[in-house]
């Protein structure tokens, strides 16, 4: 397996639109392992393919304890619903930040997995929060993007002081 290279905010590739998967199979199996492996290492309990610069609609999830629960989400489809909750929320790719966010506590998903096999499921609580903030870089959202033009300004202004101070 290979660790993948995350990119960190404000990289402009973040915002990059994710485009659909149509191609299935090995190739796409061993990416997605090559996810989550990176995923897991990081660590972080969700992983987008836009976060490690590969703009297909691919994510990777496991909120679970034992990081034995994984889903493997090829062109995710969400259908939202139940009450909005405010979670505090983190991103591998705005390391060291935590904020609270708005999404709704529960979601039905559907997709393919990395062979083309359909999946389709609920979701609620960290998990559908979790898959939501992940189909969010999909669409070259981020979490940050919840937050007041102040709060972003001081999280970039951060995170250029912490990549200053480890060059």
């Amino acid at each position: 397996m290979t660790l993948l290279n995350i990119l960190h905010y404000p990289d402009p590739r973040l915002r990059t639109k994710a485009k659909p998967v149509t191609k299935f199979g090995p190739e796409l199996q061993q990416f997605a392992e090559d996810l989550l492996e990176t995923m897991y290492d990081a660590p972080g309990i969700g992983l987008a393919a836009t976060q490690v610069d590969v703009h297909k609609r691919i994510i990777a999830v496991d909120v679970s304890e034992n990081r034995d629960s994984p889903h493997i989400l090829v062109n995710p489809e969400l259908t939202l619903s139940g009450e909005l909750l405010e979670t505090e929320e983190g991103c591998l790719s705005v390391p060291g930040v935590y904020e609270q966010v708005t999404r709704v506590d529960h979601i039905e998903v559907s997709a393919r997995d990395p062979l083309g096999e359909p999946i389709s499921f609920s979701a609620s609580g960290l998990l559908a929060v979790c898959i939501q903030h992940e189909c969010d870089h999909l669409e070259g959202k981020l979490f940050v993007d919840y937050l007041s033009n102040l709060k972003r300004t001081r999280i970039r202004k951060k995170l250029a002081k912490q990549r200053k101070a480890s060059a």
